[in-house]
């Protein structure tokens, strides 16, 4: 893959790329928060049983 062609594509996604929407940000929003608290309880949850059996 060339540089030309790189750069012919990445402009091409520009074009096609929009700013999200008001639901869909907050939806994303939504998503990664809900991520993020599901591995922190699942690393609550490992301290906590290593705790308990040391």
């Amino acid at each position: 893959m060339g540089l030309k062609s790189f750069f012919t594509s990445a402009s091409r996604l520009l074009k096609l790329a929009t700013k999200p929407g008001r639901t869909e940000l907050w939806l994303s929003i939504k998503i990664c928060f809900l991520g993020t608290v599901v591995i922190g309880g699942i690393g609550f949850i490992i301290k906590l049983v290593s705790t308990v059996l040391a």
